[in-house]
């Protein structure tokens, strides 16, 4: 199999691994219109209007056809003029219902979506990091853009327009029915090839639907997957290879999409010729109905105009069933992510800490990403407050993983972590995230200005506070000698700014929100050798009186931790001061002879 080829099937599977969608049916536009409850004046005010309109289209069918059929048989002038001004204001009144009808309908769509785009995105915020580990930015993006696009289509348009169109076809066949019974037998022997159509055509547009959906999902995610990595990309040399695997995808999207538009095209012509099938019929029915005296001239002529209001939905009914299926493969995603629950839910009795002493300990703590790859294997040491504690060994030992863990972006899969003797899992994250500081090795900023993304913990601090801080690490110097100082704008992702600055903005934002627990991961490898200079002693005043966690390559920037942990294959392999790990000659030693051997 060819590499590209491949790349796809994984890329298909993987989706399909995502999305375990329940069957759909009518409970999933039960549970969207449940979204309309808080709009419920304006909803029922707008099913009035359906309701309306669906008696005036046959009212004015009906009319035409009495009014042809009042002038054959009176031929009177005067009251033909009068008939016609009844039906010109009819027509005007029928157009009114209609502007508020859309109007209505267009309100309440947006209502719904603007409701469920917060719901999604406050339900996004509410997931855990293992959530994200496994879910793609592209799938999340769909379920925030086209997926809930498909749900406006199913609030404003399918019920509503298709409530006007059932009740078009009602009130129609009751007035056909009243004029002549054979004549409107003609219409309900027209409806088991209606039935046959709509359940030939069903399962197969459904499909195609879906898996024009799921497609769609895949170009995206690699679309934003691309464009995230593109510098990964020209740097590989990749640009040929990554189009031809994105023009694959582009391909398979589109033979989706031209087989929903072959099944469509096929089922609406289809309802179209079932029309002028029925109106053949009509006219021999009607015809013979006429020559043998039992209807008059006028009702067959009040009859066409009734058959042609009876049908006329028919096509459109066709096309509101293809938005229905759009409609429900959207809603069968979004309600799949919005009863997706986070991987761990908040000790229903967790305690709010107002102030972090600092004091941390793990307890016989083992963690997996994965439940056959342990990556932390019974690690436990105690920390007292105040106390600064580095951490280093080879990459992948489970450093990082350590202050994944006591941030509580994960839960161990066994053993405890105590804060001031409290479990973890019993403290309210919010809490625990005020008193917290982090300093990462590649540090996201947000669009926006130097100052927002330094205020970002910190919304109500004004810039004297802020410039205070870059004060206090001896940083404000190199701040304002940006463009606009504290108002240039950092770009999207800080991409205007190089790796030293953000790492300088991210070190004042922790210093501005006075963490409790600071955690510093890689946090000055992308900063230059001066400017770690300059660092080091705002890193010292950072560190005081607060309790710190260091992990580092470069040892030089843990001498002086109270404290040194050595972390290999998930285990805590030696743990002392400086000194005493060079003097027991370990692992600790070694990597200390490696590095300074590089400098």
């Amino acid at each position: 199999m060819k590499a590209e080829s491949l790349s796809i099937t994984l890329l298909r599977r993987r989706e399909e691994t995502e999305a375990e969608f329940r069957p759909i049916d009518l409970g999933l536009f039960k549970r969207l219109f449940a979204y309309t409850r808080p709009y419920a004046g304006l909803r029922n005010k707008l099913f009035c209007a359906v309701v309306l309109r669906s008696l005036q289209l046959p009212a004015l069918g009906a009319a035409s056809g009495f009014i042809i059929n009042r002038l054959i048989v009176s031929g009177d002038p005067l009251r033909l003029a009068r008939d016609t001004a009844c039906f010109f204001a009819l027509s005007a009144f029928t157009m009114l219902v209609f502007f508020h009808r859309q109007k209505w309908a267009l309100d309440l769509g947006e209502y719904v979506i603007h409701d469920l785009r917060n719901e999604i995105f406050t339900h996004l915020q509410r997931m855990q990091m293992s959530f994200f580990d496994r879910t793609k930015l592209g799938s999340l993006i769909s379920r925030m853009t086209t997926d809930t696009e498909a749900l406006r289509q199913g609030v404003q348009n399918i019920l509503f327009v298709g409530i006007v169109g059932l009740g078009q076809m009602v009130f129609s066949a009751a007035v056909m029915l009243w004029i002549d019974p054979w004549l409107f037998a003609v219409v309900l022997g027209i409806s088991p090839v209606l039935w046959w159509l709509n359940r030939h055509f069903k399962q197969r547009i459904m499909n195609a639907l879906r898996n024009t959906h799921e497609s769609f999902s895949r170009v995206t995610a690699t679309l934003a997957e691309s464009v995230a990595g593109i510098k990964v990309t020209q740097g590989c040399g990749r640009q040929d290879l990554n189009g031809r695997l994105f023009a694959d995808l582009i391909n398979d999207h589109s033979q989706y999409n031209v087989a929903a538009g072959r099944a469509m095209s096929l089922f609406v012509p289809l309802l179209d010729l079932n029309n002028q099938v029925f109106l053949a019929l009509l006219l021999i029915v009607g015809g013979w109905r006429a020559a043998s005296g039992a209807v008059a001239i006028g009702d067959i002529v009040m009859f066409f105009f009734l058959a042609e209001v009876f049908f006329a939905p028919v096509v459109n009914l066709g096309n509101i069933y293809q938005q229905a299926l759009s409609a429900m493969a959207g809603a069968e995603r979004v309600f799949h992510f919005l009863d997706t629950r986070p991987h761990w839910e908040e000790a229903p009795g967790a305690v709010a800490i107002d102030r972090i002493q600092g004091s941390v300990a793990f307890e016989d703590v083992s963690f997996a990403y994965k439940e056959d790859h342990l990556v932390l294997r019974g690690v436990s040491f105690k920390v007292e407050p105040g106390q600064t504690v580095a951490l280093v060994g080879p990459t992948g030992g489970g450093k990082t993983t350590l202050m994944n863990l006591l941030a509580k972006f994960y839960l161990p899969g066994s053993g405890r972590i105590l804060i001031d003797g409290y479990d973890l899992r019993d403290i309210q994250s919010s809490s625990l995230h005020r008193q917290l500081g982090i300093v990462l090795q590649n540090n996201f900023l947000f669009s926006g200005t130097v100052l927002d993304n330094i205020r970002f913990a910190k919304p109500e601090a004004g810039e004297s506070e802020v410039a205070a801080a870059a004060a206090r690490i001896g940083c404000l110097d190199l701040i304002e000698a940006l463009p606009q100082g504290f108002h240039t704008t950092v770009g999207e992702r800080g991409g205007t700014l190089s790796l030293g600055q953000r790492q300088i903005i991210c070190f004042v934002r922790a210093m501005l929100v006075d963490p409790r627990i600071l955690i510093l991961d890689e946090a000055t490898s992308s900063v230059d050798t001066i400017t770690e200079m300059r660092l080091q002693q705002a890193l010292r005043l950072l560190l005081k009186d607060r309790t710190s966690f260091v992990v580092a390559h470069r040892l030089n920037t843990v001498r002086g931790a109270d404290r040194i942990l050595v972390v290999e294959s998930g285990s805590i392999a030696e743990s002392g001061s400086h000194e005493q790990l060079i003097a027991r000659g370990g692992l600790y030693a070694s990597l200390h002879r490696q590095f300074t051997s590089q400098i």
